[in-house]
């Protein structure tokens, strides 16, 4: 296939044997003779070609997207720095006095509510299930952090790798254009262990776009930083120069591999092989956002944290198995995200703002594309905060009793598990460890949460806690 511009008009030739017409125009004629493949409609839809009536196909590709049973699975995680008050989000506590100022409201699902500064979320409740009985000890950011991502404690010598690493390494495939693991604006100061491949080695360690500083989020730079950098070649340099630099540097990294066998020649090794592909890929147009209609844009929400959710979307919908977006700061926040110590309601608010419509698009938009089926959607801090109110107007770390959410890709949605006493001090009914809430994860993924993979000290690690206790009620 070829193209051509004639002024400002773009062109395909011969999508259609013989017949040259405007994108658009050939689009619904491949389509209306069987003419058009899941990849050419992801191609010309990136391109603008379909423009408003692309709407009245959408429906029936994703309908053929989602009963599509070769489809991988893909996970996004939307990491909550600093760890989310659980009452003022999903466990309303309404008429009691460690409930706060925040009104509960009634969702798409009967029976449940969740806090008022989540209503398009509320909208969506059919496709989430609510785990309102996590139970852990770890207060402290570091060790909590580092529980939550990897599964485990920190032990010793042995360098548990983050989920994104695990589960991108089952889902994924190492001749991908594009890595099978892309974090978005990760703040890793807490824990900087806990966000990185471990004993995995760097053959599965994150690409990192977006700036992961608190602050940094909450201005207009973000259009930048979710771009991926250095793919372009230096300015001067004729595409014949870059192959014969590439192809020197292969021999010689070839050649040193084999006189250096070992994990780390390896890796790196590879990782230039896949920022080869990415700069030769077209996929890698999956970073620019600006191929998006402003109106989709402007319902994800323009800030750092939105615009992450339609990158995520973009990319998962490109194959990439899992992407992970945090929200560490927003206009107007006092301290670091959801450490609300202070003033915990208006911040909350400010977070929820931010949240809300940047998730809820999200799952909207998957759903609309056929993909929510295949993506599990993963709502996560590192704790929950204390029920009672301090005396400024905050809540402290409490990991005893609090809240996470699994959406989409292999959960029956519309469901409450566990449930908290009247005053949300303590789980009175069905606890939660992160074990068993991982393995849940895994199992939603398609993943085996028993699965060994060989740690750095030579002992065979299981993906999850082998004590784990899956919520099989809630996975499909």
């Amino acid at each position: 296939m070829s193209t051509k511009t004639t002024g400002d008009a773009v062109t395909t030739e011969n999508l259609i044997p013989g017949v040259t017409r405007p994108r658009a125009e050939q689009a619904h004629a491949a389509k209306r003779d069987g003419g058009l493949s899941r990849r050419d409609w992801l191609r010309l839809s990136a391109c603008g070609a379909f423009g408003l009536s692309f709407s009245r196909w959408l429906p029936a590709l994703a309908d053929e997207i989602a009963t599509d049973k070769n489809r991988k699975r893909s996970c996004i995680l939307l990491w909550m720095t600093g760890g989310p008050s659980q009452i003022d989000t999903f466990d309303p506590k309404p008429g009691h006095e460690n409930g706060g100022p925040f009104k509960a409201i009634d969702t798409s699902v009967p029976g449940i509510q969740i806090a008022e500064h989540l209503p398009k979320l509320a909208k969506m409740m059919e496709h989430c299930a609510l785990i309102r009985g996590m139970s852990t000890k770890e207060g402290d950011h570091t060790r909590a952090t580092y529980l939550l991502r990897t599964g485990y404690l920190p032990q010793g010598p042995v360098h548990y790798p983050t989920l994104g690493s695990v589960w991108s390494k089952e889902l994924g495939s190492v001749e991908a254009e594009l890595p099978g693991f892309v974090s978005v604006a990760p703040y890793r100061f807490l824990s900087p262990a806990a966000f990185g491949p471990g004993f995995l080695g760097p053959r599965h360690a994150p690409l990192v776009v977006g700036d992961g500083n608190p602050f940094a989020g909450r201005g207009t730079d973000y259009e930048r930083s979710l771009r991926v950098k250095n793919l372009d070649t230096p300015a001067g340099v004729l595409p014949e120069q870059t192959d014969s630099r590439l192809e020197l540097l292969a021999g010689l990294d070839g050649d040193f591999v084999a006189r250096h066998p070992g994990v780390s020649p390896a890796s790196h090794r590879t990782a230039y092989q896949q920022a080869v592909r990415m700069m030769r890929s077209d996929a890698v147009k999956a970073f620019d956002l600006s191929h998006e209609d402003d109106a989709i844009r402007d319902a994800y929400g323009r800030n750092q944290f939105g615009q992450g959710c339609l990158l995520a979307r973009r990319l998962v919908e490109r194959g990439v198995p899992f992407v992970e977006i945090s929200l560490n700061g927003v206009n107007g926040l006092e301290g670091l995200g959801w450490d609300t110590h202070t003033n915990n309601f208006d911040n909350v608010q400010k977070l929820c703002e931010v949240l809300d419509p940047g998730w809820s698009t999200l799952l909207e938009d998957l759903k609309t594309r056929g993909l929510l089926e295949s993506t599990l959607v993963v709502w996560m801090g590192e704790f929950g905060r204390t029920p009672t109110i301090n005396g400024g107007k905050g809540r402290d770390h409490y990991p005893n009793a609090w809240s996470t959410v699994l959406c989409g890709g292999g959960i029956k949605g519309g469901q409450i598990v566990g449930k908290t006493t009247d005053d949300g001090r303590s789980v009175s009914d069905r606890p939660v460890q992160v074990g068993d809430f991982l393995a849940t994860a895994c199992l939603a993924l398609g993943i085996d949460p028993m699965k060994q993979n060989m740690s750095n000290v030579g002992r065979p690690i299981r993906i999850a806690d082998p004590e784990a206790k899956p919520i099989h009620e809630i996975v499909v």
